[in-house]
């Protein structure tokens, strides 16, 4: 009999398939990248192969957590600092791309114009669809924390509401983004300009996509009672990487869009 808090997790084959899935990914990307035959199809493999044990593995987590009840109050602490510590992790990616983006634009070199934006670069304005981006990823803020707090007070159906919003306001985020891509007068290979505003706010959108993905299995597994006012850590986490997701557009509203196009 178990005399201990902590859950010991059964043999799974899931880590070796994630590993075989990423390596098929990354032989098949560099094929289809040098032109070489058969790389498409070792690429799209890879990836299918790590999206099924992404579901499969995070469908055995909710099993043990939900149904199996090995989620106790330490495991779930442990879980806790974990989720933090990779949320930190994401803060300082996008603290590279923050200094790239500094690097270039505090002190422009000659071959830049000496100035800022470079010479021919033609900027989005900040006001028009960055602004309504900005307004639109600060709600969702405000309706994954109605959420929170409609789950704690034992609202569920406020809870679904609130949730299907933020889910609702992250897809059309994700709708306007892709409108700038398309109308932007600037490309990835315009320099030093196009590569750190493309990098910077692409993979910010990369992330907006991962923490929607999150949000809707939550809005599901919110639906069919997974979730209570004392267990939802899963929930939690989500809303946690949202306030991430947040607080960098703030930052890359602030530095690339406002103050990197005047």
């Amino acid at each position: 009999m178990r005399k201990h808090p902590y859950h010991l997790v059964d043999p799974s084959p899931w880590p070796l398939l994630a590993s075989l899935g990423a390596l098929v990914t990354t032989v098949g990307g560099v094929m289809y990248m040098h032109g070489y035959g058969g790389g498409n199809v070792a690429l799209s493999f890879g990836l299918f192969l790590i999206l099924y044990v992404m579901f499969v593995w995070w469908r055995d987590v909710v099993r043990e957590s939900t149904f199996e009840g090995h989620h106790t109050f330490a495991v779930e602490s442990g879980l806790r600092y974990g989720m933090l510590l990779f949320i930190v992790s994401e803060i300082m990616f996008f603290v590279a791309f923050f200094w790239g983006f500094f690097h270039s634009s505090l002190a422009p070199t000659v071959e830049l114009g000496a100035v800022w934006p470079p010479k021919g670069i033609s900027v989005l304005d900040p006001w028009d669809v960055p602004f309504l981006n900005t307004l639109i990823l600060l709600s969702s803020g405000a309706s994954v924390t109605w959420a929170h707090h409609a789950l704690l007070a034992g609202e569920r159906q406020q809870g679904v509401i609130a949730l299907a919003l933020t889910v609702g306001l992250a897809i059309l985020f994700t709708a306007f983004q892709a409108l700038e891509y398309m109308e932007a007068p600037f490309t990835i290979a315009d320099g030093i300009y196009g590569s750190t505003f493309y990098l910077a706010t692409g993979f910010h959108g990369f992330h907006v996509i991962i923490g929607t993905i999150f949000l809707t299995v939550c809005l599901f597994r919110l639906y069919q009672y997974h979730f209570t006012k004392r267990h939802h850590f899963g929930f939690e986490a989500a809303a946690w990487y949202w306030h991430m997701v947040d607080v960098v557009w703030l930052f890359l509203f602030v530095s690339i869009y406002y103050w990197g196009g005047t």
